[in-house]
């Protein structure tokens, strides 16, 4: 039984894209350990993969307000901890193959070290030819940055120490040698110039984990709009009041809105009985049958919505959400708000315009048709059952 080793960390959007890819690779006869937090077990044991846990410093709730130079920072911290954690789980266990997120970055170096064969598992946009020149300018000024100098001179130092052919952090990082993107091809920039020999794009991958998901629709609501900021900037109790001012009285209109975890319901307000509140929801299960979607424009949700042909009103907050809104406002379907400012009336007019826009929801469904004859889980396990013969 062939022994693949899935190396992720404890965040959200890091984990739930491959989770499909994972029940299928075990559903298929594989033996498939999971190194993550063991905050994660539950999640991992529910594919029926086998938890190889190693202790993160990450923040458990994927959240954080730095600025990137510290983020990168954190992440590299958390790379060189895990390194020797998993050189222990796997030393007498070794697989056929790793399968890295692309913050699991120490599962390359012990691949290289043994000789196992590793694939990255990208949850977002991979480099193009000419990226390295494109993002010269934002490298250099991180360079200038003494925090920025010291991050990657703490990471080429840490790479030769490990033997690693590759020295360049950024190199390493986002050249992989095989790669999964778990994305459409449609939220790619530069797609035409990605090595296809390299990167197979196969995602969204959504199959038989999310129809297990159950959300009935009510009785009567002619359209349905989802509210989600995603798992980890959620705080935000007065954008939720704006969106049930907005959207709570509009005729025809049911809303569900996710507010996370922090945010206690009476903090809203009055909620009529058109809004239902959650501090989590089945997001597919809703976006199959949604009229719209209000996203933070994350990945996974930018993914969803695209595969379910649902459009978008973008309400980026952080990373690579902005770069994503833009590019959905571009493929045509989306508005992109901002969600300090946005008022209730600009809500609403932004969903109306939006929703009645016969350009939108043709290409909404053209969009949806592209990304479903791309992706797909099946696809995902035969590229890597390739690698493993090969």
């Amino acid at each position: 039984m062939p022994h693949i080793a899935v190396v992720s960390i404890p965040f959200h959007g890091h984990v739930n894209p491959s989770l499909e890819l994972v029940s299928a690779l075990v559903t298929g006869g594989h033996r498939v350990t999971y190194a993550n937090d063991p905050s994660w077990a539950a999640t991992v044991r529910a594919t029926g993969a086998e938890l190889k846990p190693y202790e993160s410093a990450l923040p458990k709730d994927g959240g954080t307000d730095l600025d990137q130079i510290a983020q990168l920072t954190m992440f590299l911290d958390d790379a060189i901890a895990m390194l020797p954690q998993l050189r222990a789980a796997y030393d007498r266990d070794r697989p056929d193959l790793f399968l890295y997120d692309i913050a699991g970055s120490p599962a390359r170096l012990l691949g290289a070290e043994w000789g196992i064969p590793a694939i990255q598992l990208s949850p977002t946009m991979v480099a193009w030819d000419g990226y390295e020149r494109e993002m010269a300018p934002m490298i250099e000024a991180m360079r200038a940055d003494p925090r920025g100098a010291d991050y990657y001179r703490r990471f080429t130092t840490w790479l030769t120490a490990e033997g690693s052919p590759i020295t360049d952090g950024p190199e390493f990082m986002g050249r992989p040698d095989r790669a999964l993107a778990l994305i459409p091809r449609a939220l790619q920039p530069f797609a035409d110039r990605v090595d296809p020999s390299v990167v197979d794009f196969v995602g969204p991958l959504l199959g038989a984990r999310a129809a297990t998901d159950q959300w009935s629709r009510p009785a009567g609501a002619k359209n349905v709009l989802l509210v989600s900021l995603g798992s980890a900037f959620t705080d935000h109790p007065d954008f939720y009041r704006r969106c049930i001012a907005a959207f709570g009285t509009l005729p025809g209109w049911h809303t569900v809105l996710q507010i996370g975890r922090e945010v206690p319901v009476d903090a809203l307000g009055p909620v009529p009985s058109t809004v239902e509140v959650h501090p989590w929801v089945p997001q597919p299960a809703i976006l199959a049958q949604a009229d719209a979607f209000l996203t933070h424009a994350g990945m996974g949700g930018s993914s969803e919505g695209l595969f379910h042909g649902v459009p978008m009103i973008a309400a980026p907050q952080a990373a690579d959400q902005f770069a994503n809104a833009e590019q959905l406002a571009a493929l045509g379907v989306a508005r992109v708000i901002d969600l300090a400012s946005v008022t209730a009336d600009e809500l609403r007019s932004t969903l109306l315009a939006l929703t009645t826009d016969p350009a939108v929801a043709t290409r909404c469904a053209s969009l949806s048709a592209e990304v479903r004859a791309e992706s797909g889980v099946g696809r995902a396990v035969t590229l890597i059952e390739h690698a493993l013969k090969a």
